[in-house]
């Protein structure tokens, strides 16, 4: 059971990897980088990392993509062409979602240890994990998130500039 769902999910992991690095438009690329981030969440929680899961869900595929989302339609000053999609996403991607669905429901309709996760003494608790993330390593966290908020700022002031530019005046 962990094998074909590690197996479908590692699939959807490259597959949406490789789609973002042919995606032409950075929209559909971030919404790539979406699927790629939220199958890498599942591959966690096979792992029997739920908080990490958890976290990659929230952080990552939620607040990181949103973000990176705003940023690119903010940077994106010209129009975009309006298409029906493409067929390949016709012939293969929907028929591929409907095989990965039915998969998985077969995979969760035949376990048989669907019962209610216990602690183990192995366990760190989530007091120990935030004490450790809130206490240590505090600095790095609180460095990062002003080294994201420069480079938004950066890309903000290179996009009007050249915006600028173009008009003919600031």
């Amino acid at each position: 059971m962990y094998l074909t769902l590690f197996i479908v999910f590692a699939g959807l992991c490259l597959a949406g990897a490789v789609n973002l690095l042919l995606q032409r438009h950075p929209i559909n690329s971030a919404l790539s980088l979406i699927v790629v981030m939220t199958s890498l969440a599942v591959l966690y929680l096979l792992l029997g990392a739920e908080f990490l899961a958890a976290a990659q869900v929230i952080v990552y595929a939620g607040a990181i993509m949103v973000l990176f989302t705003f940023v690119v339609m903010l940077l994106n000053a010209g129009r975009e062409e309006r298409t029906l999609g493409s067929r390949a996403a016709k012939a293969v991607g929907f028929p591929a979602v409907v095989v990965m669905l039915a998969l998985i429901a077969t995979v969760i309709v035949k376990a048989t240890g669907l019962h209610a996760a216990t602690l183990s003494d192995g366990i760190t608790s989530t007091v120990d994990l935030s004490r450790v993330l809130f206490r240590e390593l505090l600095l790095p966290f609180e460095v990062t998130s002003v080294l994201v908020l420069v480079a938004i700022l950066g890309a903000v002031a290179l996009a009007r500039s050249t915006e600028g530019e173009r008009t003919g005046g600031k």
